[in-house]
């Protein structure tokens, strides 16, 4: 098969330029290796990212237990000018950071995005005298732009978070601000009064109140209202 070699002038040689090829043809293989190595680890850390935060977003659900409106009697008719959520986490999902999520209101006539704004649960106008004028302000941390969270229930959660199963919070919405786009006008307080009277939820209107917590999970409730509201200071919605 081989040739043996007898003549002791013959050697076999390998020139420089086939050691350069083979070396550069090294390099590239190893050079391509890492870069295959490399994509592979971002890949799959993009992967488990994805993954994590796609069973977050289906996994993370917010419950509401409870609805109710509260009946302004200002008109001859009445509306409701304030909506109090009471909610739960679902079973299996992790804890819920209310601070950080935010709600979609949407009605026939408006359509706003509200922040966390505090904990003061409370519905009211007040007026603040400030530079000699006087101001109508809405009371409470329930604004035309912010909702107001309240612990109800629960050890482990506080007024801002869902941690275990058992932990109610009370999501107060002020309709009213809502509804009339305004919170504080830069008059009196009768003014804001006035500007506030009427507006909220007629008897038969309806809303709709998306929860999207901090994982982009979110949670549809429908709100409906009474068609009449008789004597009644608090309907449920």
């Amino acid at each position: 098969m081989f040739e043996a070699i007898e003549d002791p002038d013959k050697r076999g040689q390998v020139g420089i330029g086939t050691l350069i090829v083979f070396i550069a043809m090294v390099l590239v293989a190893a050079i391509a290796a890492g870069v295959l190595i490399n994509t592979a680890g971002v890949l799959q850390s993009q992967a488990s990212d994805t993954g994590s935060e796609t069973q977050e977003a289906v996994a993370n659900q917010i419950e509401v237990v409870h609805a109710s409106g509260g009946v302004n009697e200002s008109t001859e008719d009445g509306y409701v000018d304030s909506v109090n959520l009471t909610v739960m986490k679902s079973a299996g999902s992790n804890s819920i950071d209310l601070s950080s999520m935010t709600i979609q209101y949407t009605s026939d006539t408006t359509d706003k995005t509200l922040t966390h704004g505090g904990t003061d649960t409370a519905i009211g106008i007040e007026t603040v005298t400030a530079g000699g004028s006087d101001y109508g302000v809405v009371s409470g941390s329930a604004t035309s732009a912010e909702f107001a969270t309240r612990d109800i229930a629960g050890d482990d959660g506080g007024d801002t978070e869902l941690i275990s199963t058992d932990d109610r919070v009370k999501i107060t919405l002020h309709i009213a601000a809502i509804e009339a786009g305004t919170h504080n006008e830069s008059s009196t307080g009768l003014d804001l009064a006035n500007a506030l009277e009427g507006e909220g939820l007629e008897g038969g209107d309806s809303a709709t109140i998306k929860l999207v917590d901090q994982s982009g999970a979110q949670f549809s409730y429908g709100v409906t209202v009474p068609s009449t509201f008789g004597d009644k200071e608090v309907v449920e919605v």
